[in-house]
């Protein structure tokens, strides 16, 4: 399919990017480390996503990154990975912990070595390090004589405004979503589970084109509906259920989402305002995503919108977390940012209502792009009552 792609010479400039941050910041080596659920920092240097195993690219401040993995996944990585150095590492290996006795395999004082010789190592930071095992932490450190720090922010800062190449694998892996989304509202019915719901929306990004989902999709009807991340469940859906749909396809490492609310038969008067409430504070959210204006600000004039319209006890965080190499990635935009928007940050204007008292709730969510004049609405599904005969 003809479906957009980063090319090698976006990967490599990311590289040199990083590198120049480092010297900057006085880091010697900086390692990108990833897992199977989130990828995103070894990924976005490589395009290398690890399975069973993690993974990370370890860069010098001067000079070529090497991909390290774990033992089993070379010809998998060689046939993915933009590095094209890829060192095997047993630190790096699945978590059941097999020992592969006989297997010659580089350690991290052997790749410390190769990009950096034997000059001493005085800042070393890990990008990704809420995502270490302890296994692989102290495998780390116990190499060093120096900290590890965390360096999450200044592969962060590089990556939060996107390019034309990035917006465009976002645009695509939109246009799937939005067709999976048609596709499953003309599909779903009465009687069908949550889990069934989801595999009409894998089924058809594949068909599409789609890599993958952004995220474990997750369907969620009638009670239980309150619960801002879930999984979907073998409970079918009911007559009168107010469900919500949470579908997002990715496309070459960058993710989607759109998130709708659906009433099974005639909307009661209680479903169609709190949907209608969503609707207006997604609308008024998008629209005060302007260049310049403070991330703080823009969250408590959310808050401030939402409770005057009453349903300020339903909120539990919002209205926009980043979205690209993850479909939630820094940053957030909360009343403890303290950012400025600028044009190219993308996010998901992710509206979230639920209450503890009657188990319900639901999810409104686009992605967006933040540009001169107003915000680009990459996946712009509409905003209206969704009522499913039956």
């Amino acid at each position: 399919m003809n479906l957009p792609f980063i090319p090698q010479e976006e990967f490599d400039l990311r590289v040199k990017n990083v590198q120049a941050a480092m010297a900057e910041q006085g880091y010697d080596l900086l390692l990108a480390y990833g897992n199977e659920a989130e990828p995103q920092y070894v990924r976005y240097f490589s395009n290398y996503w690890p399975s069973f195993e993690t993974a990370g690219v370890l860069i010098p401040r001067e000079g070529k990154p090497l991909l390290l993995i774990g033992p089993e996944s070379y010809t998998y990585a060689a046939d993915r990975s933009k590095i094209p150095d890829i060192r095997l590492l047993k630190a790096f290996r699945e978590s059941s912990e097999p020992e592969y006795p006989g297997k010659k395999l580089d350690t991290f004082p052997s790749v410390f070595a190769e990009v950096w010789g034997d000059k001493p190592i005085c800042r070393f930071g890990v990008a990704g390090l809420p995502l270490m095992t302890i296994g692989v932490y102290e495998a780390l450190s116990g190499s060093l004589d120096v900290k590890v720090e965390k360096a999450d922010d200044i592969v962060n800062a590089l990556r939060m405004r996107k390019t034309e190449n990035e917006l465009a694998c976002m645009r695509a892996a939109a246009k799937i979503t939005r067709e999976t989304f048609d596709y499953v509202l003309a599909n779903i019915k009465v009687g069908m589970t949550e889990q069934q719901v989801v595999g009409l929306a894998l089924g058809k990004m594949h068909e599409l084109g789609a890599e993958r989902e952004s995220y474990p999709l997750w369907v969620l009807t009638g009670k239980g509906s309150n619960q801002a991340i879930s999984r979907p469940r073998n409970k079918q859906i009911e007559k009168g259920d107010m469900t919500f749909l949470q579908i997002g396809a990715r496309v070459d490492g960058y993710a989607s989402s759109i998130g709708r609310p659906v009433v099974f038969g005639k909307a009661t008067p209680e479903q169609r305002e709190l949907i209608e409430v969503g609707y207006k504070a997604q609308e008024d959210a998008i629209a005060s995503l302007q260049v310049g204006a403070r991330a703080c600000d823009v969250a408590q004039a959310h808050i401030d919108n939402v409770t005057a319209m009453g349903y300020g006890d339903w909120l539990l965080y919002g209205p926009f977390h980043g979205n690209g190499t993850m479909e939630g990635e820094a940053p957030w935009i909360e009343t403890s940012a303290d950012f400025v928007l600028e044009e190219n940050m993308t996010f998901c204007a992710d509206i979230f209502l639920g209450s503890a008292k009657t188990e319900t709730g639901l999810r409104i969510e686009d992605v967006v792009c933040v540009k001169k004049g107003g915000a680009e609405n990459l996946t712009n599904y509409p905003r209206k009552l969704f009522e499913i005969d039956c």
